[in-house]
């Protein structure tokens, strides 16, 4: 495997750290204490050609092809210069989770209705699955999608999801045949505005406040039958399609912030002096420092590996799977080290170093938890 990468690609990496830095990084301590989602910045980031990195140029605005391992460097520059992690996550949920599987899954028509709008800014995306009561076995849904004339009755209720308040149109999944179990589910487009498609108030959390998230609810919602992703029943191939993306790309961005949670600790231990000597000579600084080094490194290679993997079209579940579990984790302990690091200025929000430790909570939960990549790894290695 070679780990070098092309001038252009670290050109196209410069070019997104650049234009994070200088349109996105301002006023991140305010949005978050508010819980404001910059639309504004989401449409600066579509004309920059942020959401065209994960689909061909045929269907996106810029009409630039961004080959995968490419779009993971970039998105991992957008990380390490954009501060607003729930901006980040935000993108990433869309490209990785709603036009992916448009891409893969769709019809010509979908694909040149919706792809395009969902590049330019003008249309917001959502991935929903996870239900009331089954959250982490997604299986065994209970929204359920009824046949009728021109296509199908949707009932049911969808939780926790990105971007849910304010999207255009959601990719949901619902049973067309209880009896089949999870063989029954089946995919559908869902455009707001459709009659019985309910899209609930933001719910305020502990961290990522800037990136809405809620509830969804369909009450006898017709949805066309051009509106149906891809066959009946395909629903389980879909979401395991869907998973290994999601798991391979959501947490780049994070890479990206841990780097960027590096330098600020490094600058500021060789800066800061107690005692009379500065505090990064101190054996349980500098400990805590080599130990950030050391997840970034393993993070970035599980994550150059996996991206690698998905570009030469290899199956990488069991890959995907580790590289969730460890980036979220490390991205977890960083953040708290780096508090620890920076003492009680680590503490107050104003000094923007606890915020990390908030949103990186949030990583070991979304797109499967930690214990739940356990299990999948587990699984494929025979347990």
């Amino acid at each position: 495997m070679d780990f070098s990468w092309s001038k252009e690609q670290l050109a196209v990496k410069a070019s997104v750290i650049e234009f994070a830095k200088s349109e996105l990084d301002s006023d991140v301590l305010a949005r978050d204490e508010s819980g404001t989602f910059p639309m504004d910045l989401w449409k600066k980031c579509a004309d920059f050609g942020i959401q065209s990195m994960s689909v061909p140029s045929q269907y996106n605005s810029s009409k630039q092809n961004t080959e995968f391992l490419s779009a993971m460097l970039s998105m991992e520059g957008f990380g390490y210069a954009c501060s607003d992690n729930g901006l980040s996550f935000a993108l990433n949920a869309q490209m990785w989770t709603t036009q992916l599987p448009i891409l893969h899954f769709g019809n010509e028509a979908q694909k040149e209705k919706y792809l395009p709008l969902l590049c330019n800014g003008s249309m917001i995306g959502c991935h929903a699955m996870s239900e009331p009561n089954f959250g982490s076995d997604n299986y065994n849904m209970q929204a359920t999608a009824t046949k009728c004339d021109g296509g199908y009755m949707l009932n049911g209720n969808k939780v926790y999801i990105t971007l849910g308040p304010i999207a255009d149109i959601a990719i949901v999944f619902a049973s067309t045949n209880i009896a089949l179990g999870k063989w029954g589910l089946s995919v559908f487009i869902v455009e707001k505005g459709m009659s019985g498609f309910i899209q609930h108030p933001v719910q305020s959390k502990m961290g990522l406040r800037t990136v809405p998230i809620g509830e969804l609810e369909f009450k006898d919602c017709f949805v066309p039958e051009q509106n149906r992703l891809g066959p009946e029943g395909s629903g389980v191939g879909q979401s395991m399609s869907c998973l290994e993306w999601e798991r391979c790309c959501i947490l780049a961005s994070q890479l990206g912030a841990m780097e960027r949670q590096l330098e600020e600790c490094l600058n500021y231990a060789r800066k800061r002096k107690q005692f009379g000597k500065r505090i990064g000579k101190f054996q349980s600084v500098s400990n805590r420092i080599v130990e950030m080094r050391l997840r970034l490194e393993t993070s970035r290679l599980l994550l150059y590996k996996v991206a690698w993997m998905k570009e030469n079209g290899q199956n990488a579940m069991l890959e995907a799977a580790m590289l969730k579990l460890h980036l979220s984790e490390c991205f977890l302990e960083s953040s708290l080290d780096a508090i620890r690091i920076n003492g009680a200025r680590g503490y107050l929000s104003e000094y923007e170093i606890e915020r990390d430790l908030r949103d990186s909570i949030g990583g070991v939960i979304y797109a499967g938890t930690s214990d739940i990549q356990r299990n999948i790894v587990a699984g494929i290695l025979g347990l």
